[in-house]
């Protein structure tokens, strides 16, 4: 485990392997660098893979009052630490992150977003009733009620995919991130992409959409690929929003193709 410092002070966590060109993995909401477990030994073939751990957790600090803007500095902090250009990837509330600090790095060469989950006035990512449903489930300590509810309930996921996760190895890290949650949840509900930040944005981008994803999603990628007009847009035949769990093979091979 390496930290580098972000804007405010706080350090940010992340774990390097492989080799090859510098690809940083930003995870989503609800999960942790281990996330990447099932692609990973094959991300390092062809890259050196940089999965940090976001503010919150293990390894990383919390630096005060919560604010997405920190999330942002976060990744854009390890982007320009590498020192070469860097392919970014984000999954979930990670391609949010992603794509505002691909904004604020110098050194983004290209950018994957998957799925990243926006909100507008009148369809938030999460029901108010939700949100106050999970942060009831956190203040009594039940973790894991709180992990099914919003797997189940937000993304929302099969069960049959939240049973794949809560088999995995990594669910008890997962589970250690549920205080992340809500904070995360009033965060995307709350944000809006401005189109016109990312006028002069130039870097290549491909937007990436479950095949069998939610119209949530589907109205997400639209809204990305309207302010970032050069973005490519690939659906994932027969997945949704977890295709390195669910299709790891291909999921590899789209971004290998991409990258390169």
């Amino acid at each position: 485990m390496k930290t580098v410092i972000s804007k405010d002070g706080t350090p940010i966590a992340y774990w390097a392997s492989g080799s090859g060109p510098a690809l940083v993995l930003v995870h989503g909401m609800g999960s942790e660098r281990t996330r990447w477990a099932p692609v990973l030994p094959e991300l390092e073939r062809h890259f050196t893979v940089y999965a940090l751990n976001r503010r919150g957790r293990g390894g990383s600090g919390d630096g005060g009052p919560y604010s997405l803007e920190q999330e942002f500095d976060d990744v854009a902090a390890l982007v320009d630490s590498i020192g070469a250009p860097v392919f970014l990837l984000g999954h979930s509330y990670g391609a949010i992150v992603s794509l505002e600090a691909a904004a604020r790095a110098k050194s983004v060469a290209a950018l994957v977003l998957y799925e990243p989950p926006l909100s507008t006035e009148t369809d938030p990512f999460v029901e108010p009733s939700v949100l106050g449903r999970l942060e009831g489930l956190l203040a009594r300590g039940d973790r894991e009620a709180l992990m099914v509810t919003f797997l189940r309930e937000v993304v929302p996921m099969p069960a049959e995919e939240v049973a794949l996760l809560q088999a995995a190895p990594n669910w008890p890290s997962r589970l250690a991130t549920a205080h992340t949650i809500p904070r995360e949840q009033r965060a995307t509900n709350a944000y809006r992409l401005k189109a016109a930040d990312f006028a002069n944005f130039r870097v290549p981008t491909l937007l990436l959409l479950g095949g069998e994803s939610s119209a949530f999603f589907r109205l997400a990628i639209d809204v990305v690929k309207a302010a970032l007009p050069g973005a490519k847009v690939l659906e994932l035949p027969g997945q949704k929003h977890v295709a390195m769990n669910t299709a790891p093979a291909m999921f590899v091979q789209v971004l290998v193709d991409f990258f390169r």
